[in-house]
């Protein structure tokens, strides 16, 4: 193949993306869980050093890809190890819910009192569809929600966060931290149960996260 063969191949990938207000997001909380310098070695490693102390404005034009968020997440694991990685992960996907609140909360419907006084499934209902509607509205990710009698069903039929990347189990951490924290806030501090039970990077047809309806305690 030849380097312009390469470059048309390029041209015709199709790129999606995130606001520039989540990709900032995301960066800022995995500097609140490892350091400014520890956020800048794995970009240099993710060969996004044009992001080094250059962190997308804070707007909601599209500007974060989902190559970058990937090549972000898959260089998280490849320098910490697969546990290490996963843990990172999912912290900073918790840290990011606070960021998200400050901006998304009024828009998603879920900061009002009356929310609050809701009954508890009904809580994790809404809190699921506010979030879906949010990415689904702002940026490039799909997601939709299904339920049967004891889970409710989170799809992302497109995912940033395995974007470009392979794996044998499921490794979509980010979003498993970003989704435990948002539930573990709108029911009041309640930790609901949730877990990716199919993920893309492994060749299934969607990153799908299996959420309860009761909480753990």
């Amino acid at each position: 193949m030849t380097d312009n063969d390469e470059q048309d191949n390029r041209i015709l990938t199709p790129q999606y993306y995130w606001p520039n207000k989540m990709g900032r997001m995301f960066l800022l909380a995995l500097e609140d869980v490892m350091g400014k310098n520890g956020v800048n070695a794995v970009l240099n490693y993710a060969r996004l050093r044009h992001r080094i102390n250059n962190y997308p404005p804070n707007n909601l034009d599209l500007g974060w890809s989902f190559d970058e968020m990937g090549a972000l997440n898959q260089a998280l694991e490849d320098m910490y190890g697969p546990r290490g990685g996963k843990g990172l992960a999912i912290r900073a996907g918790r840290a990011g819910l606070y960021y998200a609140l400050k901006d998304f909360a009024a828009v998603m419907g879920i900061a009002d009192l009356a929310f609050r006084l809701l009954p508890l499934g009904v809580k994790v209902k809404i809190g699921l569809n506010a979030m879906a509607e949010t990415f689904n509205k702002t940026s490039d990710q799909i997601v939709r929600i299904e339920e049967d009698a004891n889970h409710f069903y989170y799809h992302i039929d497109r995912c940033p966060v395995c974007w470009g990347r392979k794996a044998e189990i499921p490794i979509c951490y980010g979003g498993l931290g970003l989704l435990q924290e948002g539930l573990h806030w709108v029911t009041g501090g309640k930790n609901i149960p949730v877990e990716e039970v199919l993920c893309i990077a492994k060749g299934d047809p969607s990153c799908t996260y299996r959420v309860g309806k009761r909480p753990l305690d």
